[in-house]
């Protein structure tokens, strides 16, 4: 013992002062940390348990939170009529059949039985779903096969599949545009492009909605600023974000002027043809085909396959690098489930059929230039949209408040059997007001009395 502890005195005199201290500061803790490892803050045997009795009482007071706070009986929200069968051409409402004006099947395709009978045999084939990103044992067959024909149906490179519309436009754009980038926006642009932008983080400059003048003067600003600074203009990427078709406002992006910018000003473009693919254009290629443009001067092309598809998802489009990009930046691509066997296989049978069957879009397209002529000449209706487009919103005129119009056009037309809707929005979330409206979707499978018959309707409110 006395040469242990002899030992110890010399390795101490050994050190010098400071060492000594950390030593023994050192030793000194990990005597505090064995005691707290092994130390019981009470003595088992003290712990009082709970009778029987006790645990009784104790279960018959407690009462569990509710799952959902308490809602008003009229809450609007509880009193919006629910649809007991298919979004089709007719719907059934609370038992009574409606003629639908109100869903944006374009092409009907989306209770189509053959498109039916395609998702039914994948489901029996594939299953319901893939429980994975596509990257991660969530990419099938029917997936790749989708994409190629998307890609040679489009005339571009690639095609990227995604799982859902609205994550389609809100993932590919913060994919491409980051933090120091500049976009030049619509102001007109639906939600999901809101949220895209919102995502990126880039410096936004909104323009004028469709207006190209508004558009250039921006572009001027933002040239003058890069001559002024060429360093941070080398590292500055700029691109402009338009619709083929106006969710909003039923109306065609000016492409033309837009793309003539495009090369004037070195920006990218990027267009959302959520709507107006499979409507636009001679084939229903979207607003480049409509305007007869080159697909490959457009960066890139997004859109929902939930409109003339009749399907659920969305894809984007253009050349190899753009596509191959989104497939490791794109959150809704990495991230997300893909889409279901089902849908997906649904979602090919339909784009076979828009191809297979081209007299669909020449009833749409003839549908629409009959209603667009028949309500130029209302008077208490300011009217949204275009010929050629199947969209249309039925707006009050600036400067007047004849806004119970808009109700009173619904009630009449549900009376007389006919659905309309208003335009549903997030107004909290929404950047830029847009009007009020009673939104018209026109499809090929609506026949020319049945539009008489909406257009007698309309008429009935506009004359009162």
């Amino acid at each position: 013992m006395d040469q242990l502890l002899g030992a110890v005195c010399s390795f101490g005199y050994s050190m010098d002062f400071n060492t000594f201290c950390h030593f023994g500061v050192e030793v000194l803790l990990l005597i505090v940390i064995v005691w707290l490892l092994f130390h019981k803050s009470y003595p088992i045997s003290e712990l009082n348990r709970l009778t029987p009795k006790e645990i009784e009482e104790l279960i018959d007071e407690w009462q569990p939170e509710r799952l959902t706070p308490p809602v008003d009986p009229k809450d609007p929200a509880l009193l919006r009529p629910v649809a007991e069968s298919k979004l089709d051409k007719y719907v059934i409402i609370g038992g009574r059949k409606y003629l639908n004006f109100g869903t944006m099947n374009f092409l009907g395709l989306a209770c189509h039985p053959s498109v039916e009978e395609a998702a039914v045999n994948a489901v029996r084939r594939l299953g319901v779903g893939t429980c994975g990103p596509r990257a991660f044992y969530g990419t099938m067959d029917v997936h790749l096969q989708l994409e190629d024909r998307l890609a040679k149906f489009m005339g571009t490179e690639e095609a990227a599949l995604y799982s859902y519309g609205m994550c389609t436009v809100a993932s590919a754009i913060p994919a491409y545009c980051k933090r120091g980038d500049v976009i030049f926006c619509d102001r007109g642009v639906h939600f999901a492009i809101q949220k895209g932008l919102q995502a990126s983080r880039s410096r936004i400059e909104f323009f004028e909605h469709n207006n190209v003048a508004d558009l250039e003067r921006l572009l001027k600003v933002q040239a003058e600023k890069d001559r002024l600074n060429p360093k941070k203009a080398r590292v500055t990427r700029r691109f402009i974000i338009v619709e083929g078709i106006y969710l909003y406002y039923g109306d065609i992006c000016p492409l033309p002027q837009l793309l003539n910018l495009k090369w004037k000003y070195k920006v990218r473009i990027f267009i959302d043809e959520s709507i107006s693919f499979g409507v636009l254009g001679k084939t229903g290629r979207g607003v480049v085909e409509y305007y007869n443009a080159d697909v490959n001067e457009v960066d890139m092309i997004c859109s929902s396959l939930e409109n003339a598809n009749g399907s659920t998802g969305g894809f984007t489009c253009g050349r190899s690098f753009v596509i191959d990009h989104q497939r490791l930046s794109a959150s809704g691509y990495c991230f997300s489930a893909s889409l279901p066997a089902p849908l997906t296989a649904g979602a090919l049978h339909s784009l076979e059929m828009m191809i297979e069957e081209p007299e669909r879009l020449s009833r749409l397209r003839q549908n629409s230039c009959l209603f667009h002529k028949a309500i130029q000449s209302l008077n208490r209706f300011k009217v949204d949209g275009v010929a050629g487009s199947p969209l249309f919103h039925l707006r009050i005129p600036e400067g007047q408040n004849d806004y119970h119009l808009l109700d009173a056009l619904i009630e009449k037309a549900t009376k007389e059997g006919v659905l309309l809707t208003k335009m549903s929005q997030l107004k909290s979330q929404e950047w830029f007001h847009v009007p009020e409206s009673v939104k018209i979707s026109l499809t090929s499978e609506h026949t020319t009395e049945e539009i008489q018959c909406l257009l007698a309707i309309i008429n009935s409110i506009d004359k009162s």
